[in-house]
């Protein structure tokens, strides 16, 4: 293992930020992941993935880990099923690609959101309908108090919406170093309905459309609207999509009838962060090279400068004329160190 000091940041987050590493490590095998943390308590180390969910503000003072532990194997396969393990540094649409080229569903819909498999679990990633709670079996993490490794079941990760255990209880106690899907090889359930998947199925005049059919019009909506982080510094959706109470949304409805929104429970209502801040007049706004996207309003940008002090003060202005017109508080999807 070669721990290097003084390294940059910039080429291992999607917001192209220039901070620096006090030191730095790339971790390719379980071992050598158990050595560092044995060698070194949890406060002291910063792990990385595919650095697509941070908003980093300041050098870390920490042993920055790169996992990029490698491989996807089937585990398990029956006629109906499969269960896919894929560790915890593969790139997540790659992984998606790798799916949809053995025919294996439920993961189509997930195309082209940036990061490695490792944090999905995490973040319990979702887009177009579909979350990683619909399709995880189950994920094995280190403990970094033990140094063995755990099994977690679905139900063990206590998904919410962008949430579970390992945000929460379970915060930098664990390092996730892989993660095991229960896919479909026939039979697949398709996902159409949610945003604009069938609008663009039906310009291609497709009417049975194939997991790759999905994914397709997935990656084409997605590469319309959202910046390529290689050409614009980015994270992808900044702010979790707030669910509001009943009352309040009928509030808002009342005010703007032409609102859109998804119906969560019979109490709970989803509102596009996007559309609110949109409707705040921030689309296209930028504060230096710290801006919103000019096409998603939900996406915030590094022009090529910005500092990452100056994204997060531009996402807490947005936060609170959001709530100053709404009433409606809009969190952070982007972990902000």
């Amino acid at each position: 293992m070669n721990i290097h000091e003084n390294v940059s940041l910039k080429p291992y987050n999607t917001f192209g930020l220039d901070v620096n590493a006090k030191y730095f490590i790339e971790i390719k095998q379980l071992n050598d992941l158990k050595e560092i943390v044995k060698a070194n308590k949890s406060d002291k180390l910063f792990i990385l993935g595919g650095g697509s969910n941070m908003l980093l503000t300041k050098d870390i003072n920490k042993i920055v880990v790169k996992l990029d532990l490698q491989g996807i194997s089937v585990l398990e396969e029956t006629n109906d099923y499969v269960l896919v393990e894929a560790q915890a540094g593969e790139n997540w649409h790659e992984f998606v690609l790798w799916c949809i080229e053995h025919n294996y569903g439920g993961v189509e819909n997930l195309s082209l959101i940036p990061g490695n498999v490792g944090t999905t679990p995490i973040q319990n990633i979702g887009a177009y309908g579909v979350e990683i709670k619909d399709v995880m079996h189950s994920c094995k993490a280190l403990d970094m108090k033990t140094l063995e490794i755990v099994e977690f079941t679905n139900a063990q990760c206590q998904f919410g919406y962008r949430e579970s255990v390992f945000k929460n209880e379970l915060k930098d106690k664990y390092i996730i170093i892989s993660t095991t899907f229960k896919l479909t090889k026939q039979n697949h359930v398709l996902k159409v309905d949610y945003g604009a998947i069938k609008g663009q199925l039906e310009e291609k005049n497709i009417t049975e459309p194939s997991i790759k059919d999905i994914s397709d019009a997935v990656i084409e909506i997605r590469e319309s609207k959202l910046p390529n982080p290689k050409e614009i510094g980015n994270s992808g959706s900044f702010f979790k999509n707030p669910i509001v109470d009943k009352a309040t949304f009928l509030r808002l409805q009342n005010a703007y009838p032409k609102m859109p929104f998804y119906t969560v429970s019979d109490e709970e209502v989803k509102v596009p962060a996007g559309w609110l801040i949109e409707t705040s007049g921030f689309k296209g706004y930028r504060l230096g090279d710290a801006g919103v996207h000019e096409k998603q309003a939900l996406v915030l940008v590094n022009y090529g400068k910005a500092e990452g002090g100056q994204i997060k003060k531009l996402s807490e202005t947005i936060q609170r004329e959001v709530y100053n017109l709404f009433g409606v508080s809009i969190q952070a999807e982007v972990n902000i160190f």
